[in-house]
């Protein structure tokens, strides 16, 4: 596919990169020669140097003949402006990012009206995140799938864990959950199990499983599951923003620190049943001050990566069980050891899956069929919903008698209202649900899973 990107940021940067691993024809659009030069020699993109909402620029980037157009400058306005643009040179689709919260609400009707085919915050999207992980305290991540009826989650084995040296097929002995253990990471490497695979300290495995399912499976384990009745955040910035509407609607206490007094102000007038702060969130005399240590999460959400880290760290060393940190540059994982680290949320990285997902969905010549896409562990495994179409070769045919490529799982079912974790006996159907979990990455058509 041929697809214009307008902004050489860092949603800009991350998307040249995922879209043009998967094969597909890249234009980037930046006003800034040294960044664009950065990112054309980086990645197999090529480049023009402009105004991404002026008619000369679009037209030599060739916008009449693109299948996506995405426009993520720092500008919401021009974000707007370039893509009704696009659409009317013939862009066959177009994506905005706006970040602004005072269009928050009104992302929908802009979306119709304006003609632009996806409008997205990344601002909304991290803070769902968090606020999902807050709602599974025990799990080091979480995501969601069927709106949020099947969740798939983060956890790792401890020395006393009852899941130490077990095979998976033996889980059954002391837990009746319906859930299934789908990826696995021991140290560099990373597994798709079956049955006799051996769990062992320090793994980190992901489950999916409906949210009271897990919950049984955590009671099973010995788990306590603790609940979170109040959150610390550092950083009152847009993701604060939203989190804290979506965490009061939960009957949270909220507290939040935030060093720039106009965000400050702006908080504490938007939302009088919280506590705001006016002060540095790193300093930690400020922290004891504020008996950070008495609150159940803390969340830090700063501009600066490496200060998210410390802060987690320290808040994590204090003895806070929930810590959930905004790491924004990709390349830290890279170089730095985050294991002490318990959730972490890139907001970057969260809205070029929501693209990614979009892009593949339009590939597939049967239709939009992807629902949800997310990359997990380091980009490593993929975790797909499929909506199932009538000429699959998945359909009406038992799952143990699918030739099916090693390191892809079908880890659920959805059909109506039913969830099925399915056996070997079970079958796919026409408009079934189906997740998919596979280092087969790229995958754009489910029955590319068989052989």
């Amino acid at each position: 596919m041929k697809i214009i990107v307008v902004g050489a940021g860092k949603v800009g940067e991350v998307l040249c990169k995922d879209l043009s691993a998967e094969g597909n024809d890249i234009v980037l659009i930046e006003k800034d020669e040294k960044i664009l030069d950065k990112i054309i020699s980086d990645f197999d993109v090529m480049g023009v140097l402009g105004n991404g909402a002026t008619l000369e620029i679009l037209r030599e980037a060739g916008v009449k003949g693109a299948d996506v157009f995405i426009a993520v400058t720092e500008s919401d306005e021009i974000n707007i402006i370039s893509s009704i643009m696009a659409k009317k040179l013939g862009a066959k689709y177009t994506i905005a990012r706006v970040r602004e919260p005072g269009y928050s609400t009104d992302l929908d009707f802009m979306s119709s009206s304006l003609g632009i085919d996806l409008i997205l915050n990344p601002d909304v999207h991290a803070a769902t995140f968090i606020a999902r992980n807050i709602s599974f305290p025990n799990a080091l991540n979480v995501e969601s799938f069927s709106n949020n009826r099947i969740n798939l989650i983060e956890m790792s084995i401890d020395e006393d864990s009852l899941l130490c040296n077990k095979k998976i097929y033996e889980l059954s002995k002391f837990s009746g959950a319906k859930i299934i253990i789908c990826t696995i990471q021991r140290d560099n490497e990373i597994y798709i199990p079956n049955g006799n695979f051996i769990l062992k300290e320090n793994d980190k495995i992901y489950i999916t499983g409906t949210p009271d399912e897990i919950k049984r499976f955590y009671r099973d384990l010995k788990q306590q599951v603790f609940k979170i009745n109040s959150v610390f955040i550092v950083g009152g910035g847009r993701i604060a923003y939203f989190l804290t509407e979506m965490l009061l609607k939960k009957k949270l206490d909220i507290k939040i620190v935030e060093l720039d007094e106009k965000k400050a102000e702006f908080l504490s007038e938007h939302y009088e049943n919280v506590t705001v702060i006016n002060g540095n969130g790193v300093d930690i005399n400020l922290l004891e001050e504020e008996r950070f240590k008495d609150y159940d999460a803390f969340v830090s959400l700063t501009g600066i990566d490496e200060e998210n880290i410390l802060l987690s760290m320290y808040a994590s060393k204090m003895g806070i069980r929930k810590t959930i940190t905004k790491v924004s540059t990709i390349d830290i994982f890279n170089f730095l050891k985050l294991d002490d680290l318990q959730s972490i949320v890139n907001p970057k990285q969260i809205i070029s899956n929501f693209i990614v997902k979009f892009v593949r969905a339009h590939m597939n010549q049967r239709g939009n069929n992807i629902i949800t896409l997310y990359r997990i562990l380091n980009n490593e495994v993929e975790a797909v919903e499929f909506k199932m179409v009538k000429d699959s070769k998945l359909l009406n045919i038992p799952l143990r008698d699918l030739k099916i490529k090693e390191n892809n799982i079908i880890s659920s079912i959805i059909r109506g209202n039913e969830i099925i974790f399915p056996t070997g006996n079970d079958i796919i159907r026409y408009g079934d649900h189906v997740i998919l979990i596979t280092k087969n990455k790229y995958i754009d058509d489910i029955d590319d899973i068989l052989r």
